[in-house]
């Protein structure tokens, strides 16, 4: 099973990314797709999450308003639309996906099997 991240980048303040997590080389449905950030010296946080069937979504307050997640089952790719990127938002983003994960959990890295290489966000202010 592989999650491959892209899209990061280098970007001003008030502009936008979009980044996409294609996953592969697994024959069963995702419950949940999440992406997490992790800045330097701090730990990973969750940004977003979204059910694989259904649709769910969940997001981080400080991202809410800005960011958008969204998936294609056909492609089986889980894209995170960035806008109005601040400052804090630069990080290392990852995406994380589990066939198992409970709603309560969606939040918690630890909670999640599978993970994707990272790709780095900049913003310049």
């Amino acid at each position: 099973v592989q999650l491959q991240a892209s899209g990061g980048g280098l970007v001003q303040a008030g502009g936008s990314l979009r980044l996409s997590c294609v996953t592969s080389g697994h024959t069963f449905a995702w419950r949940y797709v999440a992406w997490f950030r992790q800045a330097p010296g701090k730990d990973r946080e969750f940004v977003a999450a979204i059910r694989w069937s259904g649709g769910h979504t969940s997001y981080e307050d400080s991202v809410k308003g800005r960011f958008t997640i969204s998936r294609d089952n056909n492609k089986n790719t889980v894209y995170l639309q960035m806008d109005s990127l601040k400052s804090e938002d630069t990080a290392v983003y990852y995406c994380a996906a589990d066939r198992g994960i409970i709603l309560s959990s969606i939040r918690t890295s630890r909670a999640y099997n599978y993970w994707g290489q990272g790709t780095l966000v900049t913003v310049s202010s």
